[in-house]
């Protein structure tokens, strides 16, 4: 199957903050004033988080369809922490990123728990968001012309 691409833009509006245009969405990154930033926005690990849950949503939908069982909807509460050490510029040997990420999911259904169980994994294994976050991705960092 062919790759699908996605892409975005990004401008600085300041020292913490960044105007993101994803196709006609525009998503303002900042930081809390307790990090120097001005609060106008979600801050990047806080966007990461969302995006799984997002994803874990599309995939819990489509995957609960897929198992033809009644599903209404779900919560999904996602706690990551990480140490902010490097970020601050401080030596650190823990890595920069979230050290856990922990996902709960409630699903609204009246599906049994065997059911949810194997719908659980396959929601596991096919979001690419998880997927991404949980496994090396090649990433190239460059100027541009």
């Amino acid at each position: 199957m062919k790759l699908m691409k996605f892409d975005i833009t990004a401008k600085s509006k300041s020292r913490t903050k960044v105007e993101v245009v994803a196709r006609d969405f525009k998503m303002t990154i900042d930081e809390p004033a307790h990090l120097g930033g001005e609060d106008h926005g979600a801050t990047p690990v806080e966007y990461l988080l969302g995006a799984l849950a997002g994803c874990l949503n599309v995939v819990g939908h489509m995957v609960a369809k897929e198992m033809n069982f009644d599903f209404n909807g779900l919560e999904i509460k996602i706690e990551g922490g990480l140490n902010p050490a490097k970020f601050v510029g401080k030596p650190s040997d823990e890595r920069t990123g979230f050290q856990f990420i922990d996902v709960k999911i409630r699903p609204e259904t009246n599906a049994n728990p065997e059911i949810l169980a194997e719908w659980l994994k396959k929601v596991e294994e096919r979001c690419p968001v998880s997927d991404n976050i949980a496994n090396a991705t090649p990433i190239k960092i460059a100027l541009m012309d």
